[in-house]
């Protein structure tokens, strides 16, 4: 007899016998289901109970994969977090390291482009030196002159001698050149200044067209030799921008024109906006590149150009820098005909200091 039923039994019969009990031989039977039904329940509450607790111990056993899983993400995540600012720190360096070797290739060319103005400067002021002397001495003997009428014929000769009236010309013609050439240098220093941006390395809104006529006038060296310039500028908003940066896209682009041009060529700067983009287009007609390689164009060392020509990271940068502004490069190119790149630009950000994350990829087309 199960023990609930026989406990009942003894609380309101005062016994547990069920043939003191209940005589009747039915009593028994009906007893006897009671009893059944009383152990399949207890039966079904055990199952339960097991039940439960094997799903209280599975339970446990994911909460506590759970935590492990979670500390094992956090450390990972750590991991990462530590990763990516030593990458960003390895980027930012190679971005240096190559806008140094760029500023280091061009330094020859500034040189020159500075050497020119310089010694012609120095040649007038040396013919200057010899005016002043002999204008000097007319005024010198002008003075005596004045004491001594007898002397007036003495200086119309020496006026004569030194040429008086070419030399005030000519005084005139050499003081305009020396401006000239001082502002040439001065304007050259201005556009390496600009170039790099010395005195801010932060985003501010710039004028790209400023920029481009910067970076042009540095890189002129090595592309007058090369290729004529034609400039279609359209009308552009200001930007916010690091402007010394996208100043080192921009130049990438034009020595690689440059270098894609084999003997003379045309170089063409096309702007534009529209749709809240601005762009900025360089074009050559030079040796183009070959389908095999325009889908590597954009991967770090990889170049075309010999051994020390290049170094494979100007459009790798310079992908990453465009990148950063939110911004996009698309190519097109065809074997013999050209290439152009185009750098699309967000004319406003949303999150300057992250440079946007909206559209970051690069289009690439085969003519």
């Amino acid at each position: 007899m199960h023990p609930w039923l026989a406990d009942q039994l003894k609380r309101h019969f005062g016994s547990n016998d069920v043939s003191a009990i209940a005589p009747d031989p039915r009593w028994v039977d009906f007893l006897d289901e009671i009893c059944e039904t009383y152990e399949d329940d207890e039966a079904q509450r055990q199952t339960i109970a097991s039940q439960l607790s094997e799903r209280n111990d599975l339970l446990a056993n994911e909460l506590k994969d759970r935590l492990a899983a979670q500390r094992m993400l956090q450390k990972e995540k750590a991991e990462q977090d530590a990763l990516i600012r030593k990458l960003e720190d390895a980027h930012n360096q190679l971005l240096q390291s190559e806008k140094m070797a760029s500023i280091g290739q061009l330094a020859a060319g500034v040189a020159h482009e500075i050497n020119n103005p310089i010694g012609f400067v120095s040649s007038n002021l040396t013919s200057l030196r010899e005016y002043v002397s002999d204008l000097l001495k007319v005024v010198t003997a002008f003075e005596q002159s004045m004491d001594d009428p007898s002397q007036k014929t003495s200086v119309l000769k020496l006026i004569k001698d030194v040429d008086l009236e070419f030399l005030r010309d000519d005084v005139v013609s050499l003081m305009s050149e020396c401006q000239d050439g001082i502002g040439r240098v001065r304007q050259i220093v201005q556009d390496l200044k600009d170039f790099s941006h010395v005195d801010h390395g932060e985003w501010v809104v710039s004028d790209l067209h400023k920029g481009l006529e910067s970076t042009l006038n540095i890189v002129s060296n090595e592309i007058k030799y090369k290729a004529t310039v034609e400039k279609n500028f359209g009308k552009i908003p200001e930007i916010p921008c690091i402007g010394s940066q996208l100043n080192q896209v921009f130049m990438n682009l034009l020595v690689n024109a440059a270098h894609a041009i084999k003997d003379k060529g045309i170089i063409t700067i096309s702007s534009g906006s529209e749709n809240g983009w601005v762009w900025v287009a360089v074009a050559d007609n030079g040796s183009g590149i070959a389908p095999e390689n325009l889908k590597r164009i954009f991967d770090p060392f990889f170049t075309t150009k010999p051994v020390g020509k290049g170094t494979g990271l100007g459009l790798s940068l310079s992908y990453g820098i465009v990148q950063k502004h939110g911004g996009r490069i698309e190519v097109s190119s065809e074997v013999g005909k050209g290439t152009k790149f185009t750098v699309w630009l967000p004319s406003e950000q949303k999150h300057s200091e992250q440079g946007g994350a909206d559209h970051k990829s690069s289009a690439i087309n085969m003519a």
